[in-house]
């Protein structure tokens, strides 16, 4: 359990595994530059937030759904959660909203995770699945919740609170993904990566001398 102010957002998770260096700058720093990735992905989230609810085909919609739990140390919002009606009542199932297309890490499948682990907490429920809708490929993929994942959410969630408590921003390493960051102004990782490789080669070859 956590208290009140260690709190983190839910979306910090998804950050710490595309990269810590853009998490710290994010969490521990507070620095945030918006770009035409991060607005559009903004842009979706809040049409899925202000639509509200909805019913179709006896499925009850919620947008904006806050989120919280005890167990990870997170809050935040669910993009969408539908209730499908299931033995006299009704079972919830998280979708979140990505705007681009599945990464190859699973940064975005411990985010719905950790999504559903809070809805489980605040409504004493199993939920077995989730869905990630992805806007550059309009496909909706289900994804199981099943023992592996959630224990890769409550390591990372963990993992998450000792980095943001150690109030340490790693260094920068440099590589495709930072072309389209928000924070490359700020990150700098070719410039600072340059520099970090010829500071060592200086000192090696100082300690050959």
């Amino acid at each position: 359990m956590y208290a009140e102010e260690d709190f983190l957002p839910l979306s910090a998770l998804q950050h710490f595994i595309f990269c810590r260096r853009q998490c710290a700058l994010i969490h521990i720093e507070r620095v945030w530059i918006e770009n035409l990735f991060t607005a559009e992905g903004r842009v979706m989230h809040e049409r899925a937030h202000e639509e509200g609810r909805q019913t179709l085909s006896g499925v009850r919609i919620e947008r904006g759904l806050v989120l919280r739990s005890e167990k990870l140390g997170l809050n935040g919002k669910a993009d969408v959660v539908e209730f499908h009606k299931k033995d006299g009542g009704y079972a919830p199932f998280s979708v979140e909203y990505k705007r681009g297309k599945p990464k190859e890490n699973n940064c975005d499948a411990v985010q719905l995770c950790a999504q559903a682990i809070s809805l489980e907490e605040m409504l004493g429920v199993d939920i077995p699945a989730g869905a990630l809708f992805y806007g550059k490929i309009k496909r909706r993929m289900d994804v199981s919740l099943d023992d592996k994942l959630r224990a890769e959410t409550l390591e990372t969630a963990r993992l998450l609170h000792e980095f943001v408590r150690a109030g340490i921003t790693p260094k920068p390493e440099y590589s495709a993904k930072c072309d389209t960051c928000s924070l490359v102004s700020v990150c700098l990782p070719k410039s600072l990566s340059v520099a970090r490789s010829t500071e060592e080669y200086l000192k090696r070859w100082l300690a050959e001398l």
